[in-house]
């Protein structure tokens, strides 16, 4: 399920040895249940409006909401600075997004754009063409731990996190075929993204990278 990898400059580069020495704080919003219901059932849907949702910031975010069959389960995903706290919410919001834009097959649904700019926004667009190219959706769940995250001298935030796709699948719409990470494979990615502020106060994602095993 992993997305190819994208441009990343200098500046992430040189951030990376500072965070990967760097603690996550705080505790989680994980969901105690590990049930994830119709994980067999039909490609259900995301819902994702743009009526103002709940997240903080200087701009009414659209509320993504993810079907029954597909949970990302957030670990750790707190600060105690406020303007760190504020990355982590807005990096969270535009990975739910790109995967709910699988789930709806729509690379160009509003909140894909919202939370992403630049060159991420280009390769979210492609990756998420990709799945709908080939009929897929998403399943099963996604682990996202061990957030570490900055604010460079250049005012940008650096965001790492892990993700682990163990338990999540792609679903073929039309044979209900389910896939996962092939075997011999290292489940858990090693997300780096860099983030710019916009005038509205969104934290969106400039440039992402994953490596597999990176975590």
């Amino acid at each position: 399920m992993t997305r190819s990898l994208r441009l990343v400059t200098a500046a992430l580069t040189a951030s990376a040895a500072l965070l990967l020495t760097a603690c996550g704080s705080g505790g989680g919003d994980s969901d105690a249940s590990d049930k994830i219901e119709g994980a067999d059932g039909g490609g259900a849907k995301a819902s994702a409006s743009a009526s103002p949702g709940s997240k903080p910031g200087g701009s009414d975010r659209p509320e993504i909401k993810l079907p029954g069959s597909f949970r990302m389960d957030f670990v750790t995903w707190t600060n105690s600075d406020p303007k760190l706290q504020a990355i982590l919410d807005d990096g969270k919001e535009q990975l739910r997004g790109d995967h709910a834009a699988i789930i709806d097959g729509d690379a160009d649904a509003a909140y894909v754009k919202f939370y992403n700019s630049g060159a991420s926004l280009q390769g979210s667009r492609k990756w998420i063409k990709q799945y709908v190219h080939d009929d897929l959706t998403l399943v099963g769940k996604m682990r996202i731990s061990d957030p570490k995250v900055e604010i460079n001298d250049s005012g940008e935030g650096v965001l790492f996190y892990c993700v682990d796709e163990g338990k999540a699948f792609t679903k073929n719409r039309k044979t209900g075929e389910k896939r996962g990470t092939p075997p011999g494979d290292d489940p858990r990615l090693l997300y780096r993204t860099m983030l710019h502020k916009s005038a509205d106060g969104v934290w969106q994602t400039t440039r992402s990278q994953t490596e597999r095993g990176g975590c």
